[in-house]
């Protein structure tokens, strides 16, 4: 998860690039995504971009909403890392999208501001960028994020290119890789497929944690980890495989060969080739919905 140590990681994969951190947040904003926006696999031809404002129980929530410009197909929530609603994840969302599924990445701090509140993840490693996430870290709790998941899962149903014959799927990474196994269990009839990406504070004890949620959800799960954050809590992995055979739940856990933050395509620890098998794993789960 992102922490001290996931700093000192960052900082020796800026230095191996050669580049400092100040020049990084640059490239990721401009040239970067540029980049990767302008390549095959991002293409998402035929695909239709609304800003949307979802209603829930504390307010409007802001967020994009993508989907093929004909059909109905799965609907996926989104939700972006520890740094919030921005260019990249539009960018990823639109990418799923472009692949047959109805997609919303929501703004997870809208209690606090729209989207959004960092321009890149960079940012959230300055003085000013972890003071503005403060306020929108701190408004969080499990009821919330509880409360958020049903009120999307709500707005999904309503719309004409979600099909209802089939399952809804969730996609977290970093800090809100939990809240999709919350969406699980708060409609346990309609989120079918859950994929944790970098996921942080999976296990614990807690009544209401990832572990005591999952025989209360009828979905599939892949846990994808990052080798940093095995390295630190090795039984994760193995407390997740436990929690979802004792429940009968399917579930792909596996450690990436990358470090946290590595689907993210304005992070540091971007992995591209380790990105895309955790993509292609993703994707393999949800066409199952």
């Amino acid at each position: 998860m992102c922490d001290d140590f996931t700093v000192l990681e960052e900082e020796a994969a800026l230095k191996a690039m050669g580049v400092s951190r100040r020049d990084f947040a640059g490239l990721a904003a401009g040239a970067g995504l540029a980049t990767i926006a302008a390549s095959p696999a991002y293409a998402a031809a035929g695909v239709v971009e609304q800003a949307v404002s979802i209603p829930t129980g504390d307010g409007q929530c802001d967020g994009f909403f993508y989907h093929p410009a004909t059909g109905t197909h799965p609907g996926i929530i989104v939700w972006p890392d520890i740094a919030g609603l921005r260019d990249a994840y539009k960018l990823w969302a639109k990418r799923l999208a472009g692949e047959g599924y109805s997609v919303l990445v929501v703004n997870h701090y809208y209690r606090t501001a729209k989207a959004s509140l960092l321009a890149t993840m960079a940012e959230w490693r300055t003085p000013a960028g972890a003071e503005k996430l403060k306020p929108a870290i701190a408004a969080l709790n499990p009821e919330r994020i509880t409360r958020d998941a049903a009120a999307f899962v709500a707005f999904l149903d309503k719309q004409p290119s979600v099909s209802k014959a089939r399952g809804l799927g969730a996609a977290g990474h970093c800090m809100t890789g939990s809240y999709t196994v919350r969406a699980a269990a708060v409609a346990p009839d309609r989120v079918k497929a859950c994929a944790s990406l970098h996921g942080g504070g999976l296990v614990d004890d807690k009544p209401d944690g990832v572990i005591a949620l999952i025989p209360k959800t009828k979905a599939s799960f892949l846990f994808a980890i990052a080798q940093n954050d095995d390295a630190r809590a090795p039984g994760d992995k193995d407390a997740l495989k436990k929690a979802c055979a004792a429940a009968g739940r399917p579930a792909e856990v596996e450690v990436y060969h990358a470090d946290h933050g590595w689907t993210t395509l304005d992070a540091p620890s971007y992995n591209k080739e380790e990105a895309e098998r955790a993509w292609a794993r993703m994707t393999a789960l949800f066409a199952k919905l």
